[in-house]
């Protein structure tokens, strides 16, 4: 049977651009596998991983030309963003070095042994080992930051496992090209090639799931195809973590005070964080509540002037562009939603922004209208109007785990006692993973306290792909009882020759 061909594909036009590679069979995703996996032992050599994951970065930023005009051509997100994202990836890899030098991400724990104690306490040691092999399911939005040498990635080597990628669609080229950089750094570091695997086709992701030695998977992608992969990683044999980013609604809460004091400079706002990257970020606000009354109007007067005056946008891929038009028309269809700005084609290949209006009480009692309460990728959002803080409340009660949500206060509310607001505080606090006040939920900036995740469907784990705590999705901890120093290994012997920090019986 003829290999099955992996075109990149300009999203401008439709047009394929070139034949970059042929999706793999079941032996080839075994063949990487067991490449990556015979690879481990070398990434054992902490020094070599530091120096890799730098050399990586310096090589993307050494090519930011070649890879910014790739990502370019097959996802049509701009040379200045791309610029960016390209910055963000390599800050990532060069975090992640700085991690592994440091060491703390080990959680070295030692407690002395203390016979006097009830029971008496052996002597204990305990860090944190990795998993092994780590499939990547690169993101359709950040070809980049959350693909081949993304976050994912970075984390999983730095925490001494192995990866094997598997290509997003919309952007194979620029995929191949990363990837040949990573290598590259691997054996100018030391490393094996294959500490770093590259796969295509779609029936390479289920491969690789099932794949026995593969230890464990980070995914970002939709909630279906996410849970699919999900439920196969937990029917293995031998199950696996998997650690999924699948959808995000990303709340946005406008109380009364702060729509009177400032509702078009929130409504502008908002318009810039809808059609940021035309919508495809997985934290674009998609529902959001503004108080009936005249400064509501306000706000929605200022959300679609800012929508209307903003140009068309091009969608990662075609398939995307039309489920985006499908989803628009079926909400826009439901009783008593209105759509004062039309979110829609433009031409041939591009959309319009626009955003969706209903009454809370609507979406409360109306049938059919849980759809709203569904992500819409792409530049929509859904206001919904609401008449108290009870309406609020009862629309946050209906939604499912977030990544983000946002709360816009006015100043005395940020200031003075708590009062209403704290209420809505502790409502979007148990949805979400990161809490927003006064600000837009795009943009996850990359730092130590960072966390990128929440309860599901936004996540399948409580663990962020984002920050230096992503790392800690490929480790599993280890304790050695009373065993010799000689024979322990060096980040838990008591000279310490690596310098790992520790805690030493609670100190």
């Amino acid at each position: 049977m003829a290999a099955t061909p992996v075109w990149s594909v300009d999203p401008r036009t439709g047009k394929q651009l070139e034949r970059v590679a042929a999706e793999a069979t079941p032996r080839e995703v075994d063949d990487a596998v067991r490449a990556a996996h015979a690879s481990r032992g070398a990434l054992a050599d902490a020094t070599a991983r530091a120096a890799f994951l730098r050399g990586a970065a310096d090589l993307l930023d050494g090519s930011a030309a070649r890879v910014v005009e790739a990502a370019d051509a097959e996802t049509a997100l701009g040379p200045a963003r791309l610029t960016g994202e390209l910055a963000r990836t390599t800050g990532q890899l060069r975090a992640f070095a700085d991690a592994v030098d440091e060491g703390a991400y080990l959680d070295v724990r030692i407690d002395r042994a203390d016979p006097s104690l009830t029971p008496p306490r052996p002597e204990l040691r305990r860090y944190k080992v990795p998993l092994g092999v780590v499939a990547v399911f690169a993101a359709s939005n950040f070809p980049l930051a959350f693909s081949v040498p993304g976050g994912d990635t970075a984390s999983a080597l730095a925490a001494g496992c192995p990866v094997v990628v598997k290509a997003h669609p919309d952007h194979p080229a620029t995929s191949e090209l990363c990837a040949s950089l990573l290598r590259r750094a691997a054996v100018s570091a030391g490393l094996p090639a294959e500490v770093v695997g590259l796969v295509h086709g779609f029936d390479a992701g289920p491969e690789l799931i099932r794949h026995p030695l593969v230890s464990a998977a980070g995914f970002t992608g939709s909630v279906r195809g996410g849970r699919a992969l999900f439920d196969a990683a937990a029917a293995r044999p031998v199950p696996i973590p998997f650690h999924g980013e699948l959808g995000s609604l990303n709340p946005v809460v406008v109380t009364p005070a702060a729509a009177a004091e400032r509702a078009e400079e929130i409504g502008t706002g908002l318009a810039g964080a809808v059609t940021l990257g035309v919508g495809q970020f997985c934290v674009k606000p998609g529902l959001v509540l503004v108080p009936e009354g005249p400064e509501g109007d306000l706000l929605t007067a200022a959300l679609a002037k800012a929508l209307g005056d903003g140009g068309p946008g091009v969608l990662l891929d075609h398939r995307m562009r039309e489920n985006f038009l499908v989803g628009v028309r079926e909400r826009a269809a439901l009783p008593g939603v209105a759509a004062p700005v039309a979110a829609g084609p433009h031409g041939d290949h591009a959309v319009v922004a626009g955003f969706l209006d209903v009454a809370a009480r609507e979406l409360l009692e109306g049938a059919g209208h849980e759809l709203l309460l569904e992500e819409c990728f792409g530049p929509v959002t859904v206001v919904v109007r609401y008449a108290g803080q009870r309406e609020a409340v009862d629309v946050l009660g209906r939604l499912g785990g977030n990544l983000s949500a946002t709360l816009q206060l006015s100043r005395a509310e940020g200031e003075g006692a708590p009062g209403p607001a704290a209420e809505l505080l502790r409502e979007v606090t148990r949805l979400a993973g990161r809490i927003v006040v006064n600000g837009w939920p795009t943009g996850v900036a990359v730092a130590p306290a960072q966390h990128h995740g929440g309860p599901y469907p936004a996540a399948t784990s409580h663990s962020t792909s984002v920050g230096g705590t992503a790392i800690e999705r490929w480790l599993r901890p280890v304790v050695h009882q009373a065993v010799p120093d000689a024979l322990l290994p060096p980040e838990l012997r008591e000279a310490n020759p690596l310098g790992v920090p520790r805690r030493v019986t609670g100190a």
